[in-house]
């Protein structure tokens, strides 16, 4: 194709731009991320040549978030912008229409490129800059000093703020069983990688550090690099004080390098506003392939040690361009850890030794890993190459998440047409791949799927994902601390596929080696009530236990602890027989429970909820013994939820319910979502669960959602004389009541529900309490309830 052939839209990258400065050496400005962005920013600019000033045609800024707005509470030391953009196009003199901030993911400069190079050739946009920047190395050695800059910076204006793009990369689940960094989960997908190449751990370190070893040498001859240091395969992967175990088997020097100071940039234009502006023909450069593909969720794969949707993305790009991987003439692989450039190059067929090389920039553990704008500086790298040598074609492939998110490009000077996005057909196919089941609370015995052993200050910590030996789901569990022996196990040559034992609590799946030994490390604690409790009251009186919250200070809000303390003595009440009727009340005036305690949450304490949920009842299966809410004052939240889990609420007339998860950013996801629009009609309930309004005991009343209204202080009363009347019946037939009941909810036909084929009639028929009650009947006399 000729360039006078070309569609005046067809887009086309014509400027790059790329700056870096380490701390203490000539010419160290201590740039902030904006500052860095903008000089990368100008030198792209100054890159295109032209003719004419290119600010003042900018219609597009899209920035690339640093770490510091990657995630929810990201500190930010020396202060940061709130519009990143618009502050870097300010200071270069320009005024955009549109300012983007993409979500965070390291594919995200190569996706950028791809989607405004869409919004051009469909005439949405005629120049666009690209950018991004991180200061992570400047920060950290200036948070404390006495004179340290303030980063800070309000612009205000229009802002397309995309937000984090967490979705699928984070759980609370996983975060419970340490699964909150990078470095344990790819090492999950090493381990299981080496696994299905049955290698040794010597033989599999060794490739690591070959596959690494040239990258260093790339980036000793790099200016911009952040470790300039040439290192040998052996060092890379031997331990040492300098390069520390972090998480098996990654050592220092084989994960990203965040510590950077580095921006970098792109300009995108028309054809018909490249020619306007008089850009020279030799500095066009133009996509000629492209794909943007997600992998599945990471408890969601197939296959742990592969890289499917990255694989298919890089094949979709060159697919596009019309090449095959023979044909390409400079790669780059984005390479936070090993395994996010072999499992790529694996499924090309692709060699670690390929004499093209397989990066550009030297990689991010030795150039430098800028936060999500690393492939930025890829793009840079690959376009400077591709104008040395006119018509040949550079790759690069960009990855975000934990090979969750993958943005590949083509490029090459040879003039191309603009061609659509083809990726529907390849993620569908990669979205209909069959999940394994997953078992939030695993039990029983297993075997190891895959691994890692996280190497902290404190000590280290296993992580396993096995499957179930009973039915195949797929769970995540930790190790106990202490538990040297799983340690022990998940050292040696090959763990996965070995056997272990893994049990659920609350706070998470723990496995050991054994069942002996999960007892001796984690002992079931037995079901008998204790003679005290720190957070909650308990008190027995004949068949009736009544539990009270015992934290007026906080309103009873309930933290982990707290959360325990109750779930035990529901365990204890449901499994004594001769325990009948239970209340359950909170301390004081003011409260009967006013939900979580979110001071406690907000402390950065670890948080969990019991297996049996908010209070030990929320989440509890099998309730066949009534359990009545004696509540006064704030029954707010989760304390709102507990008392829905009851089968009778007793409010006193201070009674305030509400369900003001929606207030604070959070969803009543403990029942309350659920069972209130059950209790009440689903208009009422929705008003309050999307208003967090109160509702008083007397509206309460009116709708049903309470028993009866007390006056103020007398909640408990009633509630104890309601258990006394419940008492007066037989257990038993209580019981089968309270089952038959739970058994027919879901039916909706009446008749149906009463058909509905039980064994609680034929139980309760042949039950000794039945045969009380009807002999008793038959004397004339109060019978002698057993409840059996």
């Amino acid at each position: 194709m000729q360039y006078d052939e070309l569609d005046p839209r067809t887009p086309v990258l014509v400027g790059i731009g790329q700056v870096s400065e380490r701390l203490g050496e000539p010419g160290y400005r201590k740039r902030s991320p904006v500052q860095l962005a903008a000089d990368a920013a100008q030198e792209a600019l100054a890159d295109s040549g032209a003719a004419t000033e290119v600010a003042d045609i900018v219609d597009t800024v899209a920035g690339v978030r640093q770490f510091e707005t990657s995630a929810p509470g990201m500190p930010a030391p020396l202060g940061r912008s709130d519009n990143f953009p618009r502050s870097v196009a300010a200071r270069l003199g320009a005024d955009p229409r549109r300012a983007v901030l993409e979500i965070a993911g390291g594919h995200s400069p190569q996706h950028l490129v791809t989607e405004l190079a869409a919004a051009i050739a469909a005439g949405e946009s005629e120049v666009a800059l690209i950018f991004g920047a991180e200061a992570i190395s400047t920060a950290q050695a200036l948070a404390k000093a006495e004179e340290r800059p303030d980063w800070s910076e309000r612009v205000g204006g229009q802002l397309e703020d995309r937000g984090y793009g967490m979705q699928g990369l984070a759980s609370m689940h996983r975060s419970a069983h340490g699964l909150t960094d990078a470095p344990s989960q790819y090492a999950l997908l090493e381990n299981a990688r080496r696994a299905r190449l049955k290698q040794s751990r010597q033989d599999y370190a060794a490739s690591i550090g070959q596959l690494f070893a040239p990258f260093t040498k790339v980036a000793a001859a790099n200016p911009h690099a952040s470790a300039s240091v040439e290192r040998s395969a052996e060092e890379l992967v031997t331990p040492s004080e300098a390069n520390r175990r972090i998480a098996d088997p990654y050592t220092r020097y084989l994960v990203a390098r965040d510590k950077v100071n580095q921006g970098a940039a792109v300009l995108l234009m028309s054809v018909a506003a490249a020619r306007r502006l008089g850009v020279p023909e030799d500095r066009w450069v133009f996509l000629h392939g492209h794909a943007d593909l997600r992998e599945r969720d990471l408890m969601d794969r197939a296959d742990f040690g592969s890289a499917p949707a990255a694989v298919a993305a890089t094949r979709g790009a060159l697919d596009m361009a019309g090449l095959g991987v023979d044909e390409v003439s400079t790669f780059d692989f984005y390479s936070c850890f090993p395994v996010a450039v072999s499992a790529v190059i694996e499924g090309l067929g692709l060699r670690d030794d390929d004499p093209r090389g397989l990066t550009l920039t030297g990689g991010l553990p030795f150039f430098g890993g800028p936060g999500n704008n690393y492939s930025m500086h890829a793009i840079v790298e690959t376009v400077q190459r591709a104008r040395t040598a006119p018509g040949s074609f550079g790759f690069v492939g960009a990855n975000g998440g934990f090979l969750s998110k993958y943005s590949a490009g083509v490029y090459s000077t040879a003039p191309a047409p603009w061609k659509p996005a083809a990726d529907t057909e390849k993620q569908a196919a990669l979205d209909a791949v069959p999940a394994p089941a997953e078992a939030r609370h695993a039990d029983g015995w297993a075997s190891i799927e895959t691994f890692t052993v996280k190497h902290g200050r404190s000590g280290d910590t296993g992580i396993v994902i096995g499957r179930l030996e009973r039915d195949g789901r797929r769970f995540v569990a930790m190790t106990q601390p202490g538990d040297t022996e799983t340690l022990g196990l998940l050292a040696a040559e090959q763990p996965i596929g070995e056997r272990v034992f893994v049990r659920s609590f609350g706070y998470g799946n723990r496995v050991t080696t054994t069942a002996a030994r999960m007892e001796e490390l984690l002992p079931t604690p037995p079901l008998v009530l204790r003679e005290s409790y720190e957070h909650i009251a308990v008190r027995r009186d004949g068949h009736l236990l009544e539990v009270t919250i015992n934290r007026p200070e906080v309103r009873n809000c309930l933290h982990p602890m707290a959360n325990d303390e109750l779930e035990h003595a529901f365990d204890c009440f449901f499994a004594d027989p001769d325990l009948w009727v239970a209340i359950i009340t909170g301390a004081g005036e003011q409260a009967f429970c006013a939900g979580n305690d979110l001071r406690y949450s907000s402390s950065g304490k670890p948080m969990w909820v019991p297996k049996n949920g908010f209070g030990g009842l929320t989440h509890r299966e099998g309730m066949t013994k009534p359990v009545i809410a004696a509540v006064n004052g704030y029954t707010m939240a989760g304390g709102f939820e507990i008392a829905l889990a009851c089968h009778l609420i007793v409010a006193d007339a201070t009674a305030q319910f509400a369900l003001t998860e929606v207030r604070v950013g959070l969803v009543a996801g403990e029942g309350g979502a659920i069972r209130l629009p059950r209790a009440l009609p689903p208009r009422v309930a929705t008003e309050m669960l999307l208003t967090g309004r109160r509702m008083d005991a007397q509206e309460a009343l009116r709708w049903g959602l309470v028993t009866e209204v007390t006056e103020p202080g007398k909640a408990l009363d009633t509630a104890r004389a309601l258990a006394a009347r419940i008492l007066e019946g037989s257990p038993a037939a209580v019981r089968s009541t309270l089952r038959l009941m739970t058994e027919t909810a879901g039916i909706a036909d009446t008749v149906a529900a009463t058909r509905h084929p039980s064994a609680v009639l034929d139980e309760m028929f042949v039950s000794e309490d039945a045969i009380e009650g009807m002999t008793a009947f038959a004397q004339k006399r109060e019978p002698l309830w057993v409840g059996r």
